[in-house]
């Protein structure tokens, strides 16, 4: 009898503490707010600037995830862990998983990246994350930065915008096509941009609600009556993002260019960037610049991203206009020199300093505002960076998008520290070392177990 009563003692005792439990995670699991982050550096914890933008997201968003065989496990979990966070503080996200091995037709809807993307769509509206944008190499080999808070919180702001700006790409003149600047083009729609062609001798003029004028990679010049509608465009509030090409007769035949460019006391000098010292992995007119101190150029500092320019054209200001003060942001080192014998380098791409080049270090790029300090114009001596080919290595798309939102002057730019990830070592076991790990926890802890179970069931039996 005493045994019955204590078996059932026993099994009402456990039912309890088993329904307590389950009913106390109900609760738990119910109030949204209330979350304890004990990780050492609070990967659960958002910023009060994400905080903010969850909080007045009024769209339905839906978060797509897209990753393949060749996506990381460790960092797709760090990224689908960073969605759900976001999916707990806002009924109105929703987040769906795609395996592009098991479903490949998704693919062909996005622009994806095997290695993982992050599509964020409202409405007709989207922007595209990959997941090689939210992590950077940390200071100490295995380390890492994690910026995946930053990209979606700004993707978030972007999509709830009700402002968006027109920007004209003008064409006609042998310019890098759209087609070609894919990547670029996809950056600057997920910032809340309107990307449209121009060609002047279509339409006859620089449409009204142009924001910005965008020459890219010119070969040849721009005619008399284009560059007066250009001039009378950029007299106005209109802005210019000039971006060289490359002409072996550039010095006779951009004559329009060069005047666009000498509006702001820049012009350019004729030559060809060469790096003589430059790294083994690309050939001497492959420039990778020195940043100057700018806005721009800060974060890509910050975490070592480098910009890459093939035939740079050298600029510089050395006749300032004193309503358009002009900054460098690119300058080369101190060995480069300015190739002047064009036509002997476009035949051999040999090329060894001689008297009449110029010397180093050269400036590559320069921003330039009005008098009342307003951003007016980008002016750069190279445009192989935005081609599609390019853009994705290293800081080139960083510091494509950067130069924009500078220009464009948003004021809805996100800024969050990135997490300094864990370090992720690999432990390095000798032969007995695994042995010993494997028959341990495979056949001694279990045969300890089952050893204390034995005793303690035989005790209580013949109690």
């Amino acid at each position: 009898m005493n045994k019955w009563i204590r078996g059932t003692n026993a099994t009402v005792l456990s039912l309890a503490v088993i329904g307590i439990f389950i009913v106390l995670t109900i609760f738990l699991n119910s109030v949204k707010g209330l979350q304890v982050d004990l990780t050492q550096n609070k990967k659960f914890t958002l910023s009060d600037q994400t905080t903010q933008t969850l909080q007045v997201l009024d769209k339905d968003v839906r978060i797509i995830s897209l990753t393949s065989d060749q996506t990381d496990p460790y960092i797709k979990r760090q990224v689908v862990d960073l969605v759900q966070e976001y999916k707990k503080r806002n009924g109105k996200i929703t987040l769906d998983e795609y395996d592009l091995i098991k479903q490949p037709a998704i693919a062909k809807q996005y622009e994806v990246d095997p290695s993982g993307t992050l599509v964020v769509e409202s409405g007709t509206q989207k922007k595209t994350i990959y997941y090689y944008d939210m992590f950077l190499p940390g200071q100490q080999p295995g380390q890492y930065s994690f910026s995946g808070e930053e990209k979606l919180t700004q993707a978030l702001v972007n999509l709830n915008s009700k402002e968006k700006s027109k920007v004209y790409f003008l064409s006609g003149h042998n310019e890098i096509p759209l087609s070609r600047m894919n990547l670029w083009r996809s950056g600057l729609e997920g910032e809340n941009y309107e990307v449209k062609d121009l060609n002047l001798l279509r339409e006859g003029k620089i449409p009204d609600d142009a924001s910005t004028l965008f020459i890219i990679g010119p070969e040849n010049d721009v005619s008399d009556k284009e560059a007066e509608l250009i001039k009378t465009y950029l007299n106005g509030k209109g802005k210019l993002y000039l971006a060289l090409g490359f002409n072996k007769d550039m010095e006779t035949n951009w004559k329009n260019i060069d005047g666009i460019m000498a509006a702001y006391g820049i012009k350019d000098q004729h030559a060809v960037a060469i790096e003589p010292k430059q790294s083994m992995l690309y050939d001497p007119l492959t420039i990778i610049p020195e940043y100057g101190s700018h806005t721009i150029t800060s974060k890509l500092q910050q975490y070592n991203l480098l910009t890459m320019m093939t035939l740079a054209v050298p600029l510089n200001a050395d006749q300032p206009v004193a309503d358009f003060p002009a900054t460098s942001i690119l300058k080369t080192t101190n060995q480069a020199y300015g190739e002047t014998d064009l036509k002997t380098l476009a035949n051999s791409s040999r090329s060894t300093m001689e008297a009449n080049d110029v010397k180093g270090p050269l400036n590559l790029g320069y921003v330039v505002e009005d008098k009342d300090k307003k951003p007016k114009a980008v002016v750069l001596g190279g445009s192989t960076l935005f081609d599609d080919r390019v853009i994705a290595q290293q800081g080139n798309r960083d510091f494509a998008l950067n130069t924009v939102g500078w220009l464009q002057e948003q004021q809805n730019q996100v800024t969050i520290r990135p997490r300094e990830g864990d370090a992720i070592q690999t432990a390095m076991l000798t032969a007995g070392q695994g042995n010993m790990i494997f028959y341990g926890t495979v056949l001694v802890f279990p045969f300890l177990f089952l050893i204390a179970g034995g005793v303690i069931w035989w005790r209580r039996r013949k109690g």
